[in-house]
């Protein structure tokens, strides 16, 4: 019987400055470290695999060593060989594109990769499509703090799946998919510049596979203007309430109208319409929560194009900081989800997607939400659990 050759690739430091509200990696690895960041990319590497445990007689996973690729495979039980040895302790981006090379060299069937943006950068770099063509195909597995780029399942999940159904051939067809990224350092500005750099193949399983993020502020001003009304008309009526505002262009709408300074792509706490703290840690967020004597209520919005609620840009939002937002008196009435109608049409009647990493909250969050998208105007739409 034929294996299948599935390349593996893990950036064990991909998102490791979301808890820490460095809203980034690149080149801060050590520093997000020392701020008490936990790695999470194994984490979510491990989920994808766990789909493909019925089929472990029949892969063969090709990596690279110890967290980056080789320890969470052989944990799981799979058939593993090493193509290559990274030296470094904290492995550099030189390291996901030695591998991939190592994979290309193998003839693998599909690199699938563990990252954000600057790690499909770096295994771009190397499998890109060019004027010939792709060597190989790929696809991503969310694990970073930016996920712009649309060679991404939209869960580690879904990656899963998608490798299931190209084991059991069916699934052929492939497309390509951008590779997209930011300026990290205009980034932790609040500033947003994202850049094409290159596309990848990908299987073409739009089940299963992100959108690339659409980028940029609502244009609609006036209905911004009624959603901030209604939610600014909510607060002032919630007594002994702290808000926690999370990040998008339409919570940074809602915070200009209260006139107070807004972290575009971090998280802000207000109380009584005033700003108590701007631009918190995972740990900052869980010590206001856990010390206020009253109620917590989350304010955020969702991700153009993809739909993602929790999972993606907002890591500050922990596990822990959700479950205390749900045990308070009001449990999901808590988390307070503010879009216009057009961007949920966007989504072409595809749920909001909860991506925690914890199976179980993601399962208690699904179901109907409530969406603010006027003032006085709310709809109910699905929110989902990863598949």
């Amino acid at each position: 019987m034929q294996q299948f050759k599935l390349g593996f690739i893990i950036n064990p430091i991909a998102g490791l400055g979301g808890s820490v509200a460095l809203k980034g990696s690149d080149g801060m690895a050590q520093h997000a470290l020392s701020l008490g960041a936990k790695p999470q990319a194994n984490a979510r590497a491990a989920q994808a695999l766990d789909v493909l445990l019925p089929y472990k007689d029949k892969i063969v996973i090709y990596t690279a060593n110890d967290l980056m690729g080789e320890q969470c495979a052989n944990a799981l039980g799979f058939t593993v060989e090493v193509l290559y040895q990274s030296a470094n302790t904290v492995t550099e981006n030189s390291d996901s594109k030695l591998a991939a090379s190592a994979l290309l060299a193998e003839h693998v069937d599909i690199i699938l990769f563990a990252g954000g943006d600057g790690t499909a950068r770096d295994i771009a770099s190397v499998v890109a499509i060019d004027d010939n063509h792709q060597q190989v195909p790929v696809l991503g597995i969310p694990a970073g703090c930016k996920i712009h780029s649309g060679v991404y399942a939209i869960t580690p999940k879904a990656a899963g799946r998608i490798i299931e159904l190209m084991i059991n051939k069916e699934l052929v067809t492939l497309t390509s998919g951008d590779v997209m990224d930011i300026d990290e350092q205009l980034f932790r500005q609040g500033i947003v510049k994202a850049k094409r750099y290159s596309e990848m193949q990908i299987p073409s399983e739009l089940r299963y596979v992100q959108a690339v993020k659409s980028g940029g502020k609502e244009s609609d001003e006036l209905v911004l203007q009624d959603i901030a009304a209604n939610v600014i008309e909510t607060m002032n009526d919630e007594e002994n309430t702290q808000f926690i505002i999370g990040s998008g262009s339409t919570t940074a709408f809602l915070m200009e109208e209260m006139a107070l300074d807004n972290t575009l792509l971090g998280v802000d706490l207000v109380r009584e319409l005033s700003l108590v703290a701007s631009d918190m840690t995972e740990n900052e967020l869980y010590t206001a929560i856990s010390e206020y004597q009253g109620s917590n209520k989350l304010i955020i919005t969702l991700i153009g194009g993809q739909g993602h609620v929790f999972g993606r840009g907002n890591q500050q939002l922990s596990p822990r900081i959700i479950r205390a937002i749900l045990a308070q008196p009001g449990n999901r009435d808590n988390i307070i989800i503010i879009a216009t109608k057009a961007k949920l049409m966007a989504l072409q009647n595809k749920p909001l997607i909860s991506d925690t990493g914890d199976s179980e909250l993601d399962q208690q969050l699904s179901g109907f939400m409530t969406i603010t998208t006027g003032y006085k105007d709310q709809v109910l739409y699905p929110l989902a659990s990863p598949q």
